[in-house]
């Protein structure tokens, strides 16, 4: 635990992106709690999560912990069980262009990865659940979403579930063959979860 909070104070004092002119204004989030055995790893805080200081705080959020709730962890039990994180640690601001936010740079990626490592290290997750194509692509490689949502993958000696980014600017999951494969993920994540008794 002391580990962690030490992790989670260097998080929230970091000013890299700041330094190297990659974020006017970066306000870090780290939050969660050792002995989870499932951890979500996203792209970026929302504004919503920047403003609450706790992951996924959002309407994707919301999404997302309705889906972790139908695979077997209640929303009630989720902060304690679930420890949600993300490839960059602030919100990267509005995309220029279009709707949505700002997909973070590859530097910025690289900057928080020691953080992410540490966490990884750190939580030991069996499970983890992959949310996006960004998260996809750093630990499994790139592949279509379409083929990556459903299956269950076998690395490291931990679980890897791919799962699509549960964003309202995203149009992947208007398509009922895709939120067929959202629920076959989901069915292979409450399986593996029963199996392995958590």
């Amino acid at each position: 635990m002391d580990a962690l909070a030490r992790l989670h104070s260097e998080i929230l004092a970091c000013r890299r992106c700041e330094l190297e002119g990659l974020l006017p204004h970066p306000r870090p989030v780290a939050y969660g709690h050792m002995g989870a055995r499932v951890m979500v790893i996203g792209q970026a805080p929302g504004v919503r999560t920047m403003i609450a200081g706790r992951p996924f705080s959002g309407p994707g959020g919301k999404l997302l912990r309705g889906w972790i709730a139908r695979a077997g962890i209640p929303l009630e039990e989720q902060d304690r069980r679930v420890y949600f994180t993300s490839l960059t640690r602030c919100y990267p601001g509005k995309a220029p262009k279009g709707k949505g936010d700002r997909k973070p740079s590859a530097r910025e990626v690289e900057l928080c990865s020691p953080f992410l490592q540490r966490e990884i290290e750190l939580i030991d997750p069996v499970l983890v659940l992959l949310v996006g194509s960004m998260a996809i692509e750093r630990f499994l490689g790139r592949m279509p979403l379409a083929e990556a949502v459903g299956q269950l993958f076998s690395r490291d000696g931990r679980w890897w579930l791919p799962l699509p980014h549960p964003s309202g600017v995203s149009r992947w999951l208007n398509h009922p063959e895709h939120r067929a494969l959202v629920e076959e993920a989901l069915e292979r994540m409450r399986e593996l979860l029963s199996s392995l008794g958590l």
